[in-house]
C-alpha cells in the first residue's frame, strides 16, 4: 500500500520554453513516467516566435504561462516561482529528460536536512550514454571566474555515487526550498542567460544554507539546444556574465587581482585564439560582452533590470 499523498510534499517543476516546443514536449513525456505522485508542472513560454500552443494542447494538466517578452532564464523562472504552490521548486531545463525515480531522492534529501537550500541530481549527457556532465561542482576560482564540474566527461561507473555538499547547484536541474526563496528573494534577472544560478547559489549560501549534489537522482541533458553550441549569443553572455558575476560576488583586493587577470591574461588570450581560428564574429561577441561591463559599472548593485 502506498503512503498517503500528504507524505509527498508538492514539488513545483518550472521549465522555460523558447522556440523549442518539440523538445519541451519530450521533457513532458518523460515527466509523465515519474513515480513521484505529487507535482505541478509550470511551463513558461518566453515569447517564442514559433507557435507553442501545441504544448498546452497536448498536456492540459500543466500550467502554461506565455510571457509577452523574453525574460531570460532568471526572469522566466521567477515568473514560474510567483505562481508555484509547492514546498519545493525545481528548475528543470526543457532540453532534459528524467529518470522515472529522480524526484524521490531529491525530496528525501531536502526533507531530512532542513539546512539544505538547494540540491541538484547527477546529470548525464543525453546523446552520449553513460557520460557525466555533473556530479557536483568545484568552487569558482575568485581570481579567474572559472569553475569545473566534478566528473565532467567521465563515465558513470560508480565513482560518483556518493551524495555530498557542493559549491553550487546546476541550473539544468536545481531544486530549491520555497522557504529559502521567500527569505532571499527571486533570482537576479540582470544576467538574462548564464551565471544566474551561480549567483543565486551564492545568495543561498550567504543566507546560511548548504547546497548538495544528490547522487541517487539522475537526469539526462541535451546540452545547448536553445542557444546552439559555439554561438555568438552564447559567447556574448558567457563573457558578459562571467565578469558581472565576479563584480557582484568578489570584493576588495581579490576583485582587483581578478580584474587585472581578466585585463592582461584572459582578454588577450581569447583575442589571439579567435583571430588565429578565424572567428571574427566570436571575437566581436566577446568584446561586446567585455564592453557591456564597462558601460554598466553600477548595474551589479541591482538585483533586477526588469
Amino acid at each position: 500500500m502506498n503512503p498517503p499523498l500528504h507524505k509527498y510534499p508538492l514539488v513545483s517543476i518550472v521549465s522555460i520554453n523558447y522556440n523549442g516546443a518539440a523538445v519541451t514536449c519530450e521533457m513532458l513525456e518523460s515527466l509523465k513516467q515519474i513515480t513521484y505522485p505529487n507535482i505541478e508542472v509550470i511551463i513558461i513560454d518566453n515569447a517564442s516566435k514559433e507557435n507553442s500552443n501545441s504544448i498546452i494542447e497536448k498536456y492540459p494538466w500543466i500550467t502554461f504561462l506565455k510571457s509577452k517578452k523574453n525574460l531570460g532564464f532568471a526572469g522566466g523562472n521567477n515568473l514560474g516561482f510567483k505562481v508555484a504552490k509547492g514546498k519545493y521548486f525545481l528548475m528543470l531545463n526543457n532540453d532534459t529528460e528524467v529518470d522515472p525515480g529522480f524526484l524521490e531522492p531529491l525530496v528525501t534529501r531536502m526533507e531530512n536536512e532542513n539546512s539544505i537550500g538547494a540540491v541538484s541530481p547527477k546529470i548525464i549527457f543525453y546523446h552520449t550514454p553513460g557520460m557525466l556532465q555533473f556530479a557536483g561542482f568545484n568552487p569558482i576560482n575568485p581570481y579567474t571566474g572559472r569553475g569545473t564540474a566534478i566528473g565532467f566527461g567521465m563515465q558513470d561507473d560508480g565513482r560518483f555515487d556518493n551524495s555530498m555538499p557542493t559549491s553550487r547547484a546546476h541550473g539544468a536541474a536545481m531544486m530549491i526550498r520555497k522557504s529559502a526563496v521567500e527569505e532571499i528573494g527571486l533570482m537576479a534577472d540582470l544576467y538574462f542567460l548564464y551565471y544566474e544560478e551561480m549567483d543565486y547559489c551564492e545568495r543561498i549560501k550567504k543566507a546560511g544554507y548548504s547546497i548538495w549534489y544528490e547522487a541517487g537522482s539522475k537526469i539526462f541533458h541535451k546540452e545547448s539546444m536553445a542557444t546552439g553550441k559555439g554561438s555568438t549569443l552564447k559567447t556574448y553572455y558567457l563573457t558578459r556574465n562571467r565578469i558581472l558575476y565576479l563584480r557582484r560576488n568578489v570584493k576588495g583586493l581579490t576583485l582587483l587581482v581578478c580584474l587585472t587577470f581578466l585585463t592582461f591574461v584572459s582578454i588577450p588570450k581569447n583575442t589571439i585564439s579567435y583571430l588565429i581560428n578565424g572567428k571574427p564574429d566570436m571575437l566581436k561577441a566577446f568584446y561586446k560582452g567585455v564592453l557591456w561591463n564597462l558601460t554598466h559599472r553600477n548595474v551589479h548593485q541591482n538585483e533586477s533590470l526588469i
